[in-house]
């Protein structure tokens, strides 16, 4: 009996421990689930949160890009701008001077008309008196017993020539007006279309040609949608042309030094490989800077070598880029030490300022790199450059006066003048080769000699004057000017040549005494 009470005591006890277990393992399993699902809601709540401060961010990133892009657009905005109003002032400007150079042409032309009704009225006088002398005809017929033919040949030969001269003098007359008028016009003009732009040395004087090591380069110069070439040609204020041949790209300017700061600045931009605005701006400048110390440096050298001092910087750099400027293949840095060196020895024979008249020989040419916008003839240009930095009187004369756009006014300006002609003129010296240049010289002399009337002819600065002796018997004062314009007519049929060629007419009349 008490075995069985002890026996079902320990099975009660045995019995609630395991429903205690059982009550206990379903509590903590209920605790846990609430603990994880605490834990997945505070994960939602941060991962909320975490979202909401990612968008924030994410917006404010994009609004500071947004900020940035519109600024650089407003940036480039007002460059664009800025380039638009330069572009329109260049074009209104380019504008007048087209209608003033119209304007200037309409009055040539009228003067051109003016001459010929001139002649229109000579060759109406020459009628009547072809009409005057049938009538005389008649009546010498009946009076003198003459024939009608004889005197109609008699008076005709007279008429004739009296119509002649009467009509030489009024050619004289109306041209001398006209040229007093044209002459300085029409050199300006011509002056500006051959000395700054024409020439048959333009082409090397305007371009030079880059080497590619690939032509895969060449998209990359051009960049998207052209980019990178539009900025390049922006920035260097060149043109630059990319076409099917290849391995090369041609540089375009009429400055040589803008011309040879854009081919250095192509030059680094293949090397270094990347290619793209920034990195075009960055080369050009540091292009700029090493071409500018470079023609500093070939200017001084210039100044040491003729012995001067005290040229303004600025002056020195237009001396440097000579060194890439050609006529005629005949490079002008020392073409204008050559002058120097030539106007020195002519002043140490003259008894004259050595130093002086080097200084004007080395500056006469400056005008040749000035940019090609300026108004007027290289040496107009130029003399109004080397004026603005401190240059003397005298000098900035003889630079103004070495091609005659003004009358030479002192010895200097004639040293120049004839240094000038010495180093330029000469065969050899530039592209034509001495035979072309003699064959040309005899071929000008045989077409004046050619001439009735002509008795010696001599073709004297390198082909640029002619000068005709005439016979005094055969050509009277009013048939040279006849004889002048029919030679230079007949030399402008028949050859060609660089420039223009004067016509000199001389007849002298020479009276012989002797005394015993």
């Amino acid at each position: 009996m008490g075995m069985e009470v002890v026996l079902a005591s320990i099975l009660a006890i045995v019995v609630g421990a395991i429903i205690g277990f059982v009550i206990k393992g379903s509590v903590a399993k209920k605790e846990l689930e609430k603990h994880g699902e605490l834990i997945i809601r505070n994960a939602k709540n941060d991962a909320q949160d975490i979202k909401k401060q990612a968008k924030y961010e994410a917006k404010q990133i994009v609004k500071e890009e947004r900020v940035e892009l519109e600024q650089e657009f407003e940036n480039r905005k007002k460059k664009l701008a800025e380039l638009e109003r330069g572009l329109t002032k260049k074009e209104v400007a380019l504008d007048t001077k087209i209608e003033l150079k119209e304007q200037e042409i309409q009055k040539l032309k009228e003067k051109e008309e003016a001459l010929e009704e001139a002649r229109r009225k000579a060759q109406q006088e020459i009628e009547k008196f072809k009409i005057r002398q049938e009538d005389i005809a008649i009546k010498l017929t009946e009076v003198a017993g003459m024939s009608k033919d004889q005197a109609k040949e008699e008076l005709m030969n007279q008429y004739t020539e009296e119509a002649k001269v009467d009509a030489a003098k009024m050619i004289a007359r109306i041209e001398e007006e006209a040229e007093e008028e044209a002459e300085k016009k029409a050199k300006r003009i011509i002056g500006i279309a051959c000395q700054r732009f024409a020439g048959e040395y333009v082409a090397e004087q305007t371009i030079t040609s880059v080497e590619l090591p690939s032509d895969e380069i060449k998209g990359r110069i051009i960049g998207r949608e052209g980019r990178n070439i539009r900025a390049f040609e922006q920035i260097c204020g060149i043109d630059l042309v990319i076409d099917d041949t290849p391995g090369l790209v041609v540089i375009s300017a009429f400055n040589v030094v803008r011309k040879q700061i854009a081919k250095m600045t192509l030059e680094r931009l293949i090397a270094d490989g990347r290619i793209h605005p920034a990195k075009i701006e960055e080369f050009y400048e540091k292009s700029k800077t090493e071409f500018e110390s470079t023609l500093r440096e070939l200017g001084e050298k210039a100044q040491m070598e003729i012995g001067v001092h005290g040229i303004h910087p600025e002056v020195l750099k237009m001396i440097g880029a000579l060194n890439w400027r050609t006529s005629y293949t005949q490079n002008q840095y020392q073409h204008s030490l050559e002058v120097a060196f030539l106007c020195g020895a002519m002043a140490a024979e003259l008894g004259l300022n050595v130093k002086q008249a080097r200084r004007a020989g080395l500056l006469h040419d400056v005008g040749k790199v000035m940019d090609a916008s300026a108004e007027g003839s290289h040496a107009v240009v130029g003399a109004d450059f080397i004026k603005k930095f401190g240059e003397a009187p005298d000098i900035v004369h003889a630079v103004r006066a070495h091609h005659e756009d003004v009358k030479p006014e002192s010895i200097l300006a004639h040293l120049v003048m004839a240094a000038d002609a010495l180093s330029g003129g000469r065969p050899g010296i530039r592209k034509a080769l001495k035979e072309s240049y003699v064959s040309r010289l005899s071929d000008i002399e045989s077409i004046v000699n050619s001439f009735d009337g002509v008795a010696r002819s001599y073709a004297i600065s390198a082909g640029r004057e002619i000068r005709v002796i005439v016979e005094n018997d055969k050509i009277n004062d009013e048939q040279t000017v006849i004889l002048s314009r029919d030679i230079a007519k007949k030399i402008e049929s028949e050859l060609s040549y660089p420039g223009s060629i004067k016509v000199n007419v001389i007849r002298e009349t020479r009276a012989i005494g002797v005394a015993r």
